[in-house]
């Protein structure tokens, strides 16, 4: 907590929700309007990682948790929980700043996390930003985001 911001309570209430009772598919968090403590803004139980992206504010910082469900080559289902921390380029050098010293306080009260991504553009956690040389309509739109985690994943990023 470098910046002294704290986590509210029920960001790590909805964070369980999500994990353990599967109740959303993502949540994004913010600032408090007082930037004393994350909040929750929003939960989802949308499963369309596109809504996911488009609840990033264009010119805001947020911080979000996606659940990435996918099947692995011998048909069993698989769970990956991403973290992602979003600063636009286009977001205030201030607000740049209070979001990434703050982002480890809520980043180590979240037990379970398997992946994290940093954004500073849309292009940057778009589905496509995986490291594939074949052309996307090859895969299909779960398969994909499954191996873009799961890369990531055993890379230790």
């Amino acid at each position: 907590m470098a910046s002294g911001v704290g986590v509210n309570p029920n960001c790590l209430e909805e964070f369980q929700a999500l994990k353990l009772k599967k109740t959303h598919k993502y949540i994004i968090f913010t600032l408090s309007s007082d930037s004393t403590e994350i909040v929750v803004e929003k939960t989802s139980s949308s499963a369309n990682y596109e809504d996911f992206i488009a609840d990033l504010p264009e010119s805001e910082c947020r911080w979000g948790i996606y659940d990435f469900e996918f099947e692995k080559e011998d048909g069993g289902k698989r769970n990956k929980i991403t973290f992602v921390s979003w600063a636009p380029d286009t977001a205030k050098i201030k607000q740049k700043m209070v979001f990434a010293s703050s982002k480890d306080a809520l980043r180590r009260s979240l037990v379970g996390v398997a992946v994290e991504i940093q954004g500073t553009d849309y292009s940057e956690v778009a589905y496509e930003s995986g490291v594939f040389s074949i052309p996307l309509f090859y895969f299909d739109f779960n398969s994909l985001i499954a191996s873009i985690v799961l890369d990531k994943a055993s890379r230790g990023n």
